[in-house]
């Protein structure tokens, strides 16, 4: 969620920001790749780096989660719409809805820069309340999401989880909020951190407790794929054994030191990854970095974020 006021770039402060962030350049390289078609398509004149792989990402496969850019985002709405818009995005993920603004005027402004929120972050009420998940999905349909997601679990108030039946329910009350999702024309979905890889009291792990447990007609998977190496499990290995579940990537990557990275410049293999996309049921590839604009970094590094994640799902092949 993000507080703050919300302000109408005036056009000095875009020109700079433009000029500061390389807009223009990122615009019309985008403009040469659009029209790409089909989940994950075929190059038809892939250049020599093409060579490990011949798959591509389409532009309208290719979102952002906002948390990422939800320190800037508080701050100027347009202006970071404005930028994501020139860096070639036309999907993206809401996680609340910032700046004070109501979901239709929320909605307005991503028309106004041609993006659509095909995706939002929504938590399922703890206990389970039926009435109140209706309505967090009314604003879902306001902002035009096909795809929900419940954001977290794994703590409670001592730390890591580590008993199988809290995990057992939270997947029984998963399968209420897709069937009740279903019936406002909504896909439901589930997404990691590294907490679920931990062994529950039964065995199993809290991942393997939310596949066995969930109904795969209610409920999908969006793979966090960073949160996935960070808990010790191959993101190939999940999509492996769950095939058809996971309709969605976060594509965050690692560092050397093991925290957070823009996509493409750190650890992990995403081409190895992203090859197995088909298996998976995947359509839609997420950029995301949770300190992309938070200390010691500045609010406006998240848009180098942005630019850069774009860049390397618009590139890179597989």
């Amino acid at each position: 969620m993000c507080n703050g006021l919300v302000h109408k770039a005036c056009p000095e402060e875009m020109a700079a920001l433009a000029s500061r962030r390389g807009f223009l350049k990122a615009a019309a390289g985008t403009a040469a790749l659009v029209g790409a078609g089909g989940a994950l398509a075929g190059a038809t004149a892939a250049p020599a780096a093409a060579a490990a792989g011949e798959q591509r990402i389409p532009v309208r496969r290719i979102s952002i989660q906002l948390y990422t850019l939800r320190d800037i985002l508080s701050q100027d709405v347009d202006g970071t719409l404005a930028a994501l818009a020139s860096y070639g995005y036309k999907q993206v993920e809401a996680a609340g809805v910032p700046g004070g603004l109501t979901p239709e005027e929320f909605r307005e402004a991503l028309d106004d820069h041609g993006i659509k929120a095909t995706s939002a972050h929504i938590g399922i009420p703890q206990p389970f309340d039926a009435a109140t998940w209706r309505e967090q999905l009314r604003v879902a349909n306001v902002l035009g999401a096909t795809y929900v997601n419940h954001p977290y679990f794994g703590t409670d108030e001592n730390g890591p989880i580590r008993d199988a039946a809290k995990y057992v329910a939270l997947a029984a009350d998963l399968n209420k909020a897709g069937r009740i999702a279903r019936n406002f024309r909504l896909q439901f979905g589930y997404h990691n951190h590294h907490n679920e890889f931990l062994r529950q009291s039964d065995g199993r792990t809290g991942m393997d407790i939310l596949f066995q447990e969930t109904d795969p007609t209610l409920v999908h998977f969006q793979l966090d794929l960073y949160w996935a190496w960070r808990g010790a499990a191959d993101p190939v290995d999940i999509i492996n054994a769950h095939r058809g579940r996971i309709r969605q990537f976060h594509v965050k990557d690692m560092g050397v030191d093991g925290l957070f990275e823009d996509p493409g410049k750190g650890l992990i293999d995403f081409p190895r990854i992203f090859a197995q996309a088909r298996k998976g049921g995947t359509v839609e590839f997420i950029v995301e970095r949770d300190n992309a604009g938070t200390a010691p970094r500045q609010p406006a590094d998240a848009l180098d974020t942005a630019e850069v994640g774009f860049d390397f799902l618009r590139n890179v092949r597989f």
